[in-house]
């Protein structure tokens, strides 16, 4: 079964003009089939250090249809000044279970179309898309510059739908990630998976008294996936489960007690980063609501006079009338996030020495 692409549309509608077209070189690490864009105009560049931009695909699609995206970021950078000081590369690759390594097509699919284990399915493969990125950010340097002339400084994740699950946990997971795009992803999973039990009407959700109190450790949602979610899950690591009272805050703001369990793990996860969340208002598949308990205490940990010490920067935009897909303004405000972010890093730069 397909699904529609939440990329179609976007890229037509953002450029007068296609972008221009970068080289592409396929490369096999760790046994992942990956596609690297724009290598070779780091070669005809004088910058020494290079950045990465890690595109992760929607569940149902496969990792070609980042490729326009690809060029379109990689073009607006690369016809900036600022390119001299610091080059930019792209990185895509097939998610667990998608495309070349796909090896059960029921395992992507929904309740609705007939996965009974459609939680632990979705969670278990965004979250080893997310490990999996993590793997290849370790030895993609080794195999792009072998001569060692060059180096990976800089890591930013872009993901869509299911890439944007998985960029949630790579932010929060990885400390070489300084910078994530999420496009219609979700950083709650108890949250989203219980929307979707509800409006599937399955009978743990139907039956319970109250209703839905019983999903949650049913044969749908098991207790071993409950504990992966705490685990891994943003919004879980940092809220606990939907009945924990953190999840109750007023305007974000944690109590002294919750606080001193929470700066630590907020310091440790988005200490220093950069986040740019973009949401369709009219999306039900994977709904902003889902999401926003968790993104109000972000906004609370960054606003004036926060009882978060630590600093990180979060841009949390809808787009009225969007539903499940990503819209030409989404790619308009990733492409200059992107350029924003990468520009900091040049400013931030040392000034060599002048002889």
């Amino acid at each position: 079964m397909t699904a529609p692409n939440p990329m179609v549309g976007s890229m037509e509608g953002s450029f007068s003009t296609p972008p221009p077209p970068v080289s592409q070189k396929l490369f096999v690490v760790a046994g992942i089939v990956i596609t690297v864009y724009g290598l070779d105009e780091i070669f005809q560049s004088s910058a020494r250090e290079t950045a990465c931009l890690w595109l992760l695909h929607p569940r149902l699609q496969t990792q070609e249809c980042m490729a326009l995206l690809a060029a379109a970021c990689l073009g607006d950078w690369n016809r900036r000044e600022e390119k001299k000081n610091i080059g930019l590369v792209a990185v895509t690759f097939d998610q667990r279970n998608h495309g070349t390594r796909e090896v059960d097509a029921l395992a992507n699919e929904a309740w609705r179309s007939g996965n009974q284990r459609h939680a632990q399915d979705m969670f278990s493969i965004y979250h080893g898309t997310a490990t999996d990125t993590s793997l290849l950010m370790t030895y993609l340097s080794s195999y792009l510059f072998p001569s060692s002339d060059r180096e990976i400084g800089l890591n930013l994740v872009f993901g869509v739908s299911l890439g944007g699950h998985a960029a949630w946990q790579c932010l929060f997971h990885d400390p070489r990630v300084s910078a994530a795009i999420i496009v219609i992803g979700c950083p709650d999973y108890f949250s989203l998976m219980s929307d979707r039990a509800r409006l599937s009407k399955l009978p743990s959700w139907t039956d319970s008294s109250p209703t839905g109190t019983q999903f949650l450790g049913s044969p749908e949602f098991p207790a071993g996936l409950i504990k992966a979610v705490e685990m891994h899950d943003p919004a879980a690591m940092l809220l606990g489960r939907p009945d924990h009272p953190v999840r109750q805050l007023n305007e974000g703001f944690p109590s002294a007690v919750e606080q001193a369990t929470l700066l630590p793990l907020m310091r440790r996860t988005l200490e220093g980063k950069r986040i740019l969340n973009l949401s369709g208002a009219a999306d039900i598949l994977v709904p902003y609501e889902c999401g926003k308990g968790f993104i109000e205490c972000l906004k609370g940990a960054v606003a004036p006079a926060s009882w978060f010490s630590g600093g990180f920067y979060l841009k949390d935009l809808q787009f009225d009338g969007v539903g499940h897909q990503m819209s030409p303004a989404m790619v308009d405000q990733t492409i200059q996030f992107i350029a924003d972010t990468l520009q900091q890093t040049v400013n931030a730069a040392p000034t060599p020495p002048k002889i």
